[in-house]
């Protein structure tokens, strides 16, 4: 992108210090766009802004847990009070666990289900309320999975994301009036830092082979795709979703299935 592509706009980036967040906001920045980022943990949303400041950007680090409203509301607040105004924003934050699905407890379902749901319509709903509808423009950027038909061993996280994605379309129908779109990004396996680090190399050498360009990719990859459609080339591109996969949804059928278990006895 050009690097004046996203100038004068500010971007709002959940999960940003880490993985495809951290890319999205290096990204934005690096095309001209003031950056805000929020998450948990402070020491990587610093060593982003510091590499954003470093390269002459701006970049607003807000420590917050987005599963709160009320800090839903101060990390917006903050946002206005540092640039004015929000023009995109990237519901990045998320987080999910493997299991098989006869063990995925009520408790875990809905850990899942609240950051990855809850949160991010309480985030997209201040930021559209509070700036995107007075202002009369936006885009709003949603984060799902590939394959879209399901994920063994992720079927609570995965059916999160199925419910993200309607959402986004749905929200492109009713705020297109109010000149926000919306848009629903969906990676593949992603080689990011999570994947490294809770992962061993016979798993991602599997998941690759499952790849019809035969590589993961990377959360550039993604970044680049968002920052895209979040520039003027991307304003006729709403209430869809992007697969961003390697081909993975297209080729419909990475692994083999399982085996089957006999028969108990009755």
């Amino acid at each position: 992108m050009r690097a004046d592509v996203h100038a004068g706009r500010v971007a709002l980036v959940t999960g940003g210090g880490t993985g495809i967040g951290r890319a999205t906001a290096l990204d934005l920045a690096a095309a001209g766009a003031s950056v805000a980022i929020c998450g948990r943990r402070p020491e990587p949303l610093e060593e982003v802004r510091n590499q954003i400041e470093k390269s002459g950007g701006r970049c607003l680090v807000l420590v917050a847990d987005i599963r709160e409203e009320d800090q839903v509301g101060e990390v917006v607040r903050q946002t206005l009070d540092a640039f004015g105004r929000i023009d995109v924003l990237v519901n990045n934050a998320g987080g999910q666990f493997a299991a098989p699905a006869e063990e995925i407890t009520p408790k875990g379902w809905r850990a899942v289900h609240r950051l990855a749901v809850d949160a991010t319509w309480a985030m997209t709903r201040e930021v559209a309320n509070r700036a995107m509808i007075p202002q009369r423009s936006g885009s709003v950027f949603f984060l799902a999975f590939s394959p879209r038909r399901g994920i063994p061993g992720m079927v609570h996280a995965s059916a999160a994301r199925a419910a993200v994605e309607n959402l986004a379309a749905g929200l492109a129908l009713e705020w297109s009036r109010y000149g926000i779109r919306s848009v629903c990004v969906a990676p593949g396996t992603i080689a990011t830092e999570g994947l490294d680090s809770n992962y061993t190399d016979e798993d991602r050498a599997r998941w690759a082979q499952a790849v019809p360009l035969g590589y993961l990719g990377s959360a550039q990859d993604v970044a680049g795709v968002i920052s895209f459609l979040a520039s003027p080339a991307g304003r006729y591109v709403t209430g869809t979703t992007v697969v961003v996969d390697g081909g993975v949804d297209a080729w419909g059928a990475g692994h083999p299935v399982p085996d089957l278990l006999p028969e108990v006895e009755r």
